[in-house]
């Protein structure tokens, strides 16, 4: 088979909050691997990409800024690999993801969506619904303000309208929800699945305290990672992602609750294994996509 030639989009600054090295070394990392095994990888800004030509036949992107996302589309409607898709990367507007994961009976926070200059006080009274997460709904997170928690429909109304001063037309209202979180990632097509509770020291492992016997020491938590690996495929189908990462809140119950879905994270704590099966799940596709 021809040598693959790839493009390979790193993620404009401005939608890096806190994690700009992070980002750019993750996709590096992604185009060592590629390069490992064969490919030709070329990288590109995200500037370099809206405005400039790009040649190659398979696209690999962090991308988030608008012109980027619509450009990838119309190459994805040519027939190039794009992954992950524009499409996907829309859905993941705040207001698109909780209308298709709550459309899609995926576990997710009750939730309204609203304009910024609505009044909301009273609604969220009358649904009980105190304690929540406003979120920019009507494009990705730029800044850390761009996602805010607060404890009164007062404090909602006050932080929506500091959203409507700053030029945001729409919000996402979610229920805070109690329970534990989970922060995960997964490469879709692969055997690749990682999480872990960020406020645990061991996260991946459930101690059974004061038994002296083998099973005391650590026991794996398979049931739960199945369930939550499940539930994350799920949710990546329906967003049309493959390379993927979010949170999750795991109640009293052993419920499991989507919060926040993401495409292409920037694998911090995972980075060399995901960097492999990205690559992997990139040729594969490549190679499925030249058959075809």
């Amino acid at each position: 088979m021809a040598q693959i030639k790839i493009a390979a989009v790193m993620r404009a600054g401005a939608y890096s909050p806190n994690h700009i090295g992070n980002d750019a070394t993750i996709m590096n990392t992604v185009a060592e691997q590629l390069r490992k095994r064969g490919c030709e990888v070329r990288i590109y800004t995200e500037e370099q990409f809206a405005t400039g030509d790009v040649p190659e036949q398979v696209i690999i992107n962090m991308c988030r800024e608008r012109r980027s996302t619509e450009r990838l589309q119309q190459l994805e409607d040519a027939g190039r690999l794009v992954i992950n898709s524009g499409y996907g990367i829309e859905n993941c507007i705040r207001e698109r993801q909780a209308r298709i994961l709550l459309g899609s009976g995926i576990a997710y926070p009750q939730s309204i969506i609203v304009d910024t200059d609505e009044a909301v006080a009273r609604r969220l009274e009358k649904m009980d619904m105190r304690q929540c997460w406003i979120k920019r709904g009507d494009f990705h997170a730029q800044h850390a303000e761009d996602v805010s928690y607060v404890r009164t429909p007062a404090e909602a109304q006050d932080v929506l309208q500091e959203y409507f001063l700053r030029g945001f037309r729409r919000a996402v209202i979610s229920r805070h929800l109690q329970g534990r979180l989970v922060k995960f990632y997964g490469v879709a097509g692969t055997n690749f699945f990682n999480w872990f509770r960020p406020f645990e020291e061991e996260p991946h492992i459930l101690h059974i305290a004061g038994r002296a016997d083998a099973e005391s020491k650590h026991v794996d938590d398979k049931d739960f990672a199945q369930r939550l690996r499940s539930l994350c495929q799920r949710a990546a189908r329906e967003l049309n992602l493959v390379v993927y990462g979010g949170e999750c809140i795991e109640g009293a119950d052993g419920s499991l609750t989507i919060i926040d879905f993401n495409d292409w994270p920037s694998f911090a704590s995972c980075r060399a294994e995901a960097a492999t099966n990205i690559a992997k799940a990139v040729i594969a596709a490549a190679r499925q996509s030249k058959q075809g």
